[in-house]
């Protein structure tokens, strides 16, 4: 178990660990009742370093019916806690029609750090064949831009959505979705992602791309029971 880092100024609390890396590998956890008889349950996550230490884990809030009945277009709360159980990170997506012919059909995430208190936003931007999301600070300011691969990806062992500045001239991140084999695949949507971004970024953006990374997860590789 990593010990927790000193507190640093200016930083939300449980966040200090992100100011010294650049990357996460995102895990799905493989729920074994959801691979055999496809009943859709809480997503869980572990979300590691380059190393493979476990830095925070993430945890869906819903219930039931809301996973059965909305599948991958469910409303949910994702609770993104530290190694000592002290939730550090919330990321909440309401419940939207997901349309992309449709630009008043628009899906958005809110991220809290820590909970109660708002760094940032995830809303994405209406394309007729791209997916393509702003990154806003708390403000709902425009900080950075996110954009995936044309919607025909699914041969494709991996699938990068590009984490680009606000005039969208320069790649300075990425989020992957990462090939996990063929039979992991098939039989179950659990997936796992690469989260890059600039060491010096901002680790309230950085927490923002966190939660991106699950929103994309859901939009694009659940599977709709």
């Amino acid at each position: 178990m990593l010990p927790a880092p000193p507190a640093m100024p200016g930083c939300p609390p449980g966040l200090e660990y992100l100011t010294q890396i650049d990357q996460l590998l995102v895990q799905q956890k493989v729920e074994l009742v959801e691979a055999l008889v496809g009943f859709e349950s809480n997503n869980k996550y572990e979300i590691k370093n380059v190393l493979g230490q476990n830095v925070f884990y993430a945890v869906e809030e819903n219930d039931c019916l809301t996973r059965q009945c909305c599948g991958p277009l469910r409303s949910f709360t994702i609770h993104v806690l530290d190694n000592f159980g002290q939730e550090v990170i919330s990321v909440t997506r309401p419940l939207n029609c997901d349309r992309c012919c449709c630009p008043c059909c628009l899906q958005e995430l809110e991220i809290q750090s820590p909970p109660g208190n708002t760094v940032g936003y995830v809303v994405q931007t209406w394309h007729p064949f791209f997916p393509k999301f702003t990154i806003q600070n708390e403000r709902k300011e425009p900080v950075l831009k996110l954009s995936g691969p044309f919607c025909g990806w699914n041969c494709l062992p991996d699938i990068d959505f590009e984490v680009l500045t606000l005039d969208e001239t320069a790649k300075i991140g990425r989020i992957s979705k990462q090939w996990t084999g063929l039979l992991r695949e098939a039989f179950t949507d659990a997936d796992n992602f690469g989260v890059q971004f600039p060491l010096d970024l901002d680790v309230r953006m950085k927490a923002v791309l966190i939660g991106a990374c699950f929103l994309i997860d859901f939009m694009f590789f659940e599977s709709n029971q």
